[in-house]
């Protein structure tokens, strides 16, 4: 299930400084690793991670590398879990899955969407990325992720609790 992202009031810090955040990813993309749930999605998603999945424990190496990203996180979400930058590389599909449980939300900010097949599906609501936008959603609820195009798609990701931001 999606939620209002306007509800959230750290919403709009992300998306005004989703320009600032698209280059600190670009120049820190090549230390992405493949997420480790590969039955999930066999190969093209990586990650970037600023925060420990799923404690939120900062991982210094790359919060070096994305200062400012990481210090609007940290700023605007005290609460959050884990946050970083999620990279489907072309062609790739996650299959139907969910998260884990808790209490956390989880929301996307859009920083490279290519165009064409490239979306999100939450319960039975599909909906696309658009750059510099944030879409929030509950991870628990079955959702997959697709990119069938020929480009990278780039969002970051934050687990943040409701009620906290």
């Amino acid at each position: 299930m999606f939620h209002d992202p306007s509800r959230f009031q750290f919403v709009a810090a992300l998306e005004q400084n989703w320009p600032t955040i698209l280059v600190e990813y670009q120049k820190a993309a090549g230390h992405a690793i493949d997420w480790f749930e590969k039955e999930l999605y066999g190969d093209g998603w990586q990650v970037l991670g600023l925060f420990d999945f799923p404690h939120g424990r900062p991982l210094p190496d790359n919060v070096s590398r994305c200062p400012v990203t990481a210090k609007l996180i940290s700023d605007h979400l005290p609460t959050h879990g884990a946050a970083g930058f999620s990279v489907l590389r072309p062609r790739t599909v996650i299959q139907p899955h969910r998260g884990y449980p808790g209490e956390f939300l989880r929301c996307h900010l859009a920083l490279k969407v290519p165009a064409g097949d490239c979306g999100l599906r939450v319960g039975g609501e599909v909906r696309q990325w658009q750059e510099g936008r944030a879409l929030v959603f509950d991870d628990r609820v079955e959702h997959e992720a697709w990119n069938r195009t020929a480009e990278d798609r780039v969002v970051l990701l934050i687990d943040f609790v409701p009620g906290y931001d």
